[in-house]
C-alpha cells in the first residue's frame, strides 16, 4: 500500500491523500489551498494524479479545505462516487455552490477594476460546475462499514469538528489505516465529542493546534464582555466567521447571552444565508449534536437573516450598536470585507477573530496587529479593537489531540502528522514521541511512503 501525501503537509490547508492498494486508487479529501499566495496557486495546478485514475473517494468533512477542490475534480475527469457522511452530503450542496458563485465574483470584480495580472481573470470553477459535482456524493452511516473497494473496507466515525465531520477507518485483510480528518473538541458547546479509536496500524492525524492550549476562560463569557463593552461605546461588533460551524457556535452563545440578559438587547445579522441554510441542518441531523429542539430553536432565530446585496450594503451605515456575522472566517472574502472597509478604521468598534487564522490571511494579518490589510486593492486602517476568541475554535489543541490519542489501546505502527503549519506539526511529533513513544513524522508536499503491513517485531 502506497500513501501519498497531495495536500495538508507542511501547511494547514488543502487536505488531498492518495491511497494506491492492488492495483486500485483511493483518493481521501480533494481541498482547497488557502492562505498564501504560493499555497493559493497549488489550486492551479494540475492534480497530482489524473482524476480519471481514482477509483473511489471519501470526504472526511465539508470545510472547502478538506471538499472544495471536488468541483474541478469532476469537471477534470473524476467518475467515481465520492463517499460522505448523510451531514457532510447535505453542508457541501450549501458550500460548494456558494464557493463556485464566490469565484465568479471575484473574477468578475477583478475584470471589471483592471487589476488582475490575468486578462481575463477566471474562476477556479463556476457555481454550475459545482452543482453538477454534488452528483457525485454518496451519503453514508456513520460507524458502519462497508466495501469501497474490492478487498478493502472503509468505516466514519463522528469527528465532532463540524456537523457531519468524521474520522476515516480503511480496513484490509493484512491491517488498517486512520485519517483523524479535523479534530472536535471534547466539550464543545454544540457538537458531540471526537469517538475514540482503538486500533490502527497506521494513522494520519492533524495538528492544526499542534502548539498551544485554547483558553481555558469560557469564550461565552469573553464575547458578552466585548459585545457589551461595545455597545456602550457607541460601536459595531464584526465577527468574520465561517458560515459552517462558527456561525452556529455563535449564533447559539448569542442567544443564550441575550436569554440570561447578559448582553443588551441589540440587533444582530447573520449576513450568510449560506449560514442560515447550514443551521437549519442541526434539526436535520439532531443525533450529531446534543442541543434539545427548543436550543436548536433559539440558535436558528438570534439573528436577522440578510439576504440581498442591498439589505448587506445598509448594513454598513448602521447607526446604533449591533452585532454582524459574516463570512468568511478568516476575513478572505464574502461579505464580511465590505463590513470591515465600513467599520474597521473606527476605535469604538471591534473585530472579533473567532478561530484559527492561516498565514497569508487577512485574518492572520488582522490578529497579528497589522495597521491596515489591502481590501478590494485599497489600503483599509485597522483601528477597530481586535479581539481573538480561540475557545471557539473547533479544532481540538494539542493536550486534547494527545488525549485522543492516548485512546488507542497500542501504538500505531507509524504516525504521520498533517494539516498544521511546520512549528504546529513538528512540535505535536515532538510530544506524540517523546510522551507516548510512538513513531511519528511530519511527511512532506507530495511525499509517498509504503505502509508494511507486516508482523511486528
Amino acid at each position: 500500500m502506497k500513501l501519498r501525501f497531495a495536500g495538508a503537509a507542511g501547511t494547514v490547508t488543502g487536505s488531498r491523500y492518495v491511497l494506491d492498494h492492488d492495483g486500485r486508487r483511493l483518493l481521501i479529501d480533494c481541498g482547497l489551498f488557502q492562505g498564501y499566495k504560493v499555497l493559493r496557486l497549488r489550486n492551479w495546478a494540475a492534480f497530482p494524479v489524473r482524476p480519471g485514475s481514482i477509483d473511489a473517494a471519501i470526504l472526511t468533512h465539508a470545510h472547502l479545505d478538506h471538499s472544495g477542490y471536488l468541483p474541478a475534480l469532476v469537471r477534470d475527469g473524476l467518475r467515481t462516487p465520492v463517499h460522505v457522511s448523510e451531514a457532510t452530503r447535505d453542508l457541501c450542496a450549501i458550500l460548494l455552490p456558494d464557493s463556485g458563485h464566490l469565484q465568479e465574483e471575484e473574477a468578475k470584480y477583478l475584470n471589471r477594476h483592471g487589476i488582475s495580472k490575468h486578462h481575463p481573470a477566471l474562476p477556479l470553477y463556476t457555481r454550475e460546475e459545482a452543482i453538477g459535482s454534488l452528483a457525485s456524493l454518496k451519503g453514508m452511516a456513520m460507524e458502519k462499514a462497508w466495501e469501497i473497494l474490492p478487498g478493502m473496507q472503509a468505516m466514519l466515525r463522528p469527528a465532532g469538528h463540524l456537523l457531519g465531520a468524521s474520522t476515516v477507518e480503511i480496513i484490509t485483510r493484512r491491517g488498517n489505516l486512520v485519517f483523524s480528518g479535523d479534530l472536535g473538541r471534547p466539550h464543545d458547546s454544540i457538537l458531540v465529542p471526537p469517538v475514540p479509536i482503538r486500533h490502527a496500524d497506521y494513522l494520519v492525524v492533524e495538528s492544526t493546534y499542534g502548539d498551544r492550549r485554547h483558553d481555558a476562560v469560557d469564550p461565552e463569557i469573553q464575547f458578552g464582555d466585548i459585545i457589551r463593552k461595545t455597545a456602550a461605546r457607541g460601536g459595531i461588533v464584526v465577527v468574520p466567521s465561517f458560515a459552517v460551524g462558527r456561525a452556529q457556535a455563535l449564533l447559539y452563545a448569542i442567544h443564550r447571552l441575550k436569554s440570561r440578559k447578559e448582553i443588551p438587547d441589540l440587533p444582530v445579522f447573520l449576513n450568510s444565508p449560506m449560514a442560515m441554510n447550514a443551521t437549519a441542518l442541526y434539526q436535520r441531523h439532531a443525533g450529531l449534536h446534543h442541543l434539545t429542539p427548543e436550543q436548536c430553536g433559539g440558535m436558528c432565530t438570534a439573528a436577522t437573516i440578510v439576504n440581498s446585496v442591498e439589505q448587506s450594503q445598509a448594513l454598513n451605515f448602521l447607526d446604533m450598536p449591533a452585532v454582524i456575522v459574516a463570512a468568511s472566517g478568516m476575513a478572505t472574502g464574502g461579505r464580511v470585507l465590505h463590513h470591515l472597509i465600513a467599520y474597521a478604521s473606527d476605535p469604538k468598534n471591534s473585530i472579533v477573530l473567532t478561530g484559527y487564522q492561516a498565514g497569508g490571511t487577512r485574518g492572520a494579518a488582522i490578529a497579528a496587529g497589522a495597521k491596515e490589510v489591502k481590501i478590494f486593492g485599497q489600503m483599509v486602517p485597522i483601528r477597530a479593537q481586535v479581539h481573538q476568541l480561540n475557545g471557539y475554535s473547533a479544532h481540538a489543541d494539542a493536550d486534547e489531540i494527545i488525549a485522543w490519542l492516548k485512546g488507542f489501546e497500542r501504538p500505531p505502527r507509524r504516525v504521520f502528522i498533517t494539516h498544521g503549519d511546520p512549528q504546529a506539526a513538528d512540535t505535536l511529533r515532538k510530544r506524540i514521541s517523546d510522551e507516548l513513544n510512538w513513531d511519528a513524522q511530519v511527511p512532506d508536499h507530495l511525499e509517498s511512503v509504503m505502509l508494511d503491513f507486516g508482523e511486528r517485531t
